[in-house]
């Protein structure tokens, strides 16, 4: 059995933070005596205290309407995303159709947009060890990709590993472990994600062992308030996840009357249309020392069926609604 080793995911907040913090206010300085100080004394004590979240487009949202690589950027920058996770097929559809990293680049960063992840299904956790082989060198030619537009993770989920056998959560930690190690060379971090639907990584404490068992410092899980539910993980577990092991978690929500077992993707909704405690989740993963990016996953039949832009919109100004307050 594998010794959890929490220390890398649990961090502790900074020791000397808290003495300045206390220093400042036994000395009674306030923020105008500062200023007349600074001169002197050349103290900073501008504080810009980051904001709870960044909120970010998956594009899974507006993937129905499949405007391509390039306008489903734009259209997240037009609804007022600065943050996005993009799909792998899609983009790799532009480069295909002769685009480049650098144009893709140049996009980007022109609309002042990060791409904050990407989604892709590479199969790192399977037994056969052929298809495993196959998964990390696709894996590895993903992760250079991104590397080149900016984007340092990826998601890592049981593809391939949904159904029986249960695979010994020691095995998926050695395996996980193994692309985090792949993911060094590129500087891309690979983050394990919870199926609710799945046999394997099917719980955040699941996911939660598989990361902190690999004992490694880039370790991140990437959850998702949808597969919270489809899972049956008990909303008390999110607490032991620990503040630097989740850095992008999948927003959404869904309505009453369907049971965890048979909910399904499409039955996702936007934030607050229906009955998920994601204030509750919110709250509990906040972080004090660095935002977390809020990300809105969702699969609607009848969103695709509207104006992409008028969707992103919409789920932007929930997202805030939610958020409002935490």
């Amino acid at each position: 059995m594998v010794t959890v080793q929490p220390k890398a995911l649990f961090a502790n907040m900074n020791q000397s933070s808290q003495n300045r913090r206390r220093a400042l206010q036994t000395l009674g300085l306030t923020a105008g005596a500062a200023l007349l100080n600074s001169k002197t004394s050349g103290m900073n004590v501008s504080k810009k205290p980051n904001q709870a979240f960044k909120y970010s487009l998956n594009m899974s949202t507006i993937r129905g309407q499949k405007l391509g690589f390039i306008k489903e950027i734009q259209t997240a920058a037009a609804a007022g995303f600065t943050s996005v996770e993009i799909w792998l097929d899609t983009f790799q559809v532009f480069l295909q159709n002769g685009g480049s990293t650098i144009e893709a680049k140049k996009v980007i960063e022109g609309l002042g947009v990060t791409v904050e992840n990407a989604i892709g299904f590479a199969e790192w956790i399977v037994d056969d060890e052929e298809k495993r082989k196959d998964a990390l060198s696709q894996l590895e030619r993903q992760m250079d990709l991104l590397a080149k537009i900016g984007c340092h993770r990826i998601a890592a989920p049981p593809s391939g590993a949904t159904g029986l056998p249960v695979i010994d959560l020691d095995v998926i930690t050695e395996r996980y472990r193994a692309i985090l190690e792949l993911g060094n060379r590129s500087g891309v971090i690979p983050m394990a994600e919870m199926w609710g639907g799945s046999h394997n990584l099917k719980t955040i404490s699941q996911v939660l062992y598989v990361a902190a068992a690999s004992g490694h410092k880039n370790a991140l899980i990437l959850l998702d308030a949808f597969h919270i539910y489809k899972g049956e993980s008990s909303l008390e577990s999110l607490p032991f996840v620990g503040k630097s092991a989740i850095e992008v978690f999948h927003i959404n929500d869904y309505p009453t009357g369907i049971s965890p077992n048979k909910i399904s993707e499409p039955d996702r909704v936007y934030p607050g249309d229906g009955i998920a405690p994601l204030k509750q989740m919110l709250q509990l993963i906040k972080n004090p020392e660095k935002p977390i990016v809020l990300s809105l996953e969702v699969f609607n039949e009848t969103y695709y069926k509207q104006d992409a832009l008028q969707v992103a919109k919409t789920g932007l100004a929930k997202m805030k609604a939610i958020t409002e307050g935490i």
